[in-house]
């Protein structure tokens, strides 16, 4: 049986990164592809009335500090050495959305993805600034001039806003989320569970 799974991400999330670094092993355990479906997380929390984890807990005792721990626990653990906190955090990720809205079912789609997320948690730059992504696409040999037009397409527009709704309807509140069929499960503490319900529809 073939089993449907999703991955709702935006690069402008630290966790949705280690998901994306995660997610091969456990492709190459289940023989599952992940489907990415691009979303804008700053819409999500819009239309559900949710926050980032930074401004949440920003005057909870001791919960950031645990959020900390936790990170680095999930770095030792799957080696994610390469891993930096981008210091222009948080970004405005709507153009790099959008052109991964564009990317989808392109031969190119799976660099444009790792190029994004190496440009965002492992060089720290800058990526709601046009010129950087414009460079980066460029370095990363993607066709940047034919990206950067797309995201002004209308059409590609739609698919960020038509994803958005979609997934917040489907019941996610943040990212990364990943549904397996239709069963939701959220958070980079979810991929033991998603990797399970994998297994459990085979």
């Amino acid at each position: 049986m073939t089993v449907a799974v999703e991955f709702h991400y935006d690069f402008g999330s630290p966790n949705t990164y280690f998901c994306h670094r995660v997610i091969p092993e456990i492709e190459e355990r289940t023989g599952v592809k992940f489907k990415y479906v691009p979303i804008l997380l700053g819409g999500v929390f819009k239309t559900t009335n949710n926050k980032s984890p930074m401004e949440q807990f920003a005057g909870v005792t001791n919960k950031n500090e645990y959020q900390s721990l936790e990170i680095a626990r999930f770095i030792k653990k799957h080696k994610l050495d390469k891993y930096a906190r981008n210091p222009n955090f948080p970004v405005n990720t709507l153009h790099l959305m959008r052109g991964a809205c564009y990317a989808s079912g392109k031969d190119w789609e799976a660099d444009y993805i790792e190029a994004m997320y190496q440009c965002m948690w492992e060089k720290g730059l800058a990526m709601g600034d046009p010129a950087v992504i414009v460079a980066a696409l460029k370095e990363y040999d993607l066709p940047a001039e034919e990206i950067v037009e797309a995201t002004q397409d209308p059409a590609v527009k739609q698919i960020l806003i038509d994803n958005t709704t979609a997934t917040v309807e489907r019941g996610s509140f943040g990212s990364p989320t990943f549904y397996v069929g239709d069963e939701i499960f959220f958070g980079k503490d979810r991929l033991r569970d998603v990797e399970e319900e994998i297994l459990a529809q085979q």
